[in-house]
């Protein structure tokens, strides 16, 4: 593997390390100038409603920008929040449920209680969400992206996984980094409300340990002399030595 590939960087997680350069700039662009690449608008008046909670007892959920999910599992992960008893925070983009979804048709308590707890919306700044102090749970599709961000601000996950890599980054989450559960492609209201409340109501568990763990890694790796930097600058050195190799042939 060394002859084949002689240097190898290991960079990340991207998006912080992004955020820590432009930082690190004299004269950082201002707010309202810095870009978003979400593909979706973002609806932000979630913060607000995230403002009016407490610390860590909100559950954020999102299943990402590709990822779909059926009428029949809709149901079970719906009742499974609900039955929590933790307030959510729902992402549901356009065209994410198949199969013909009709409000009307949903159980009339769901939808009295999802009032009273929850907040849906299409689409959600993430970054910003999962770095509210009000988030204490991320029900997630376990998209590298979307760990990555989860781990940077110790927001413990449950895992409901679809394709590509997310099997295996459900798994890392649940046995591995043990920082969440993974459901593996299991959708059950019991087994997401039981999920749900192993994470949210683990304030001192090995989860909680693990998850405060990781995010302090994370974040050292992006400083100055963290790893992540250190690599990111060998790897343009690198790239400009080859460049002027190429141009010296």
């Amino acid at each position: 593997m060394r002859k084949l590939c002689p240097n190898i960087y290991t960079i990340g997680p991207l998006h912080s390390l992004h955020k820590t350069k432009l930082m690190a700039n004299k004269n950082p662009p201002r707010q309202e100038t810095t870009y978003s690449n979400s593909v979706w608008k973002e609806d932000k008046n979630c913060m607000l409603w995230l403002d009016k909670h407490d610390p860590k007892t909100v559950i954020y959920v999102s299943i990402g920008s590709l990822a779909t999910m059926t009428v029949e599992q809709l149901l079970e992960i719906w009742y499974g929040v609900v039955n929590s008893g933790k307030p959510f925070l729902w992402v549901r983009r356009p065209g994410s449920i198949t199969g013909g979804y009709d409000e009307s048709r949903v159980p009339i308590e769901l939808l009295e209680r999802t009032k009273e707890i929850g907040c849906i919306v299409e689409w959600a700044p993430q970054e910003d969400v999962l770095a509210h102090r009000a988030i204490g749970g991320f029900l997630t599709h376990s998209g590298w992206n979307s760990t990555m961000e989860s781990i940077v601000e110790g927001v413990p996950m449950v895992c409901w996984p679809h394709h590509a890599d997310q099997q295996m980054n459900s798994r890392f989450v649940g046995k591995v980094w043990k920082i969440g559960v993974d459901m593996k492609d299991t959708c059950d209201r019991l087994l997401v409300e039981k999920a749900v409340r192993n994470i949210m109501d683990s304030k001192h568990n090995a989860i909680t340990q693990s998850t405060n763990t990781w995010a302090s890694l994370a974040k050292e790796s992006i400083t100055e002399i963290g790893s992540s930097s250190i690599h990111l600058g060998r790897l343009i050195d690198d790239i400009l030595a080859m460049t002027m190799s190429s141009t010296l042939m």
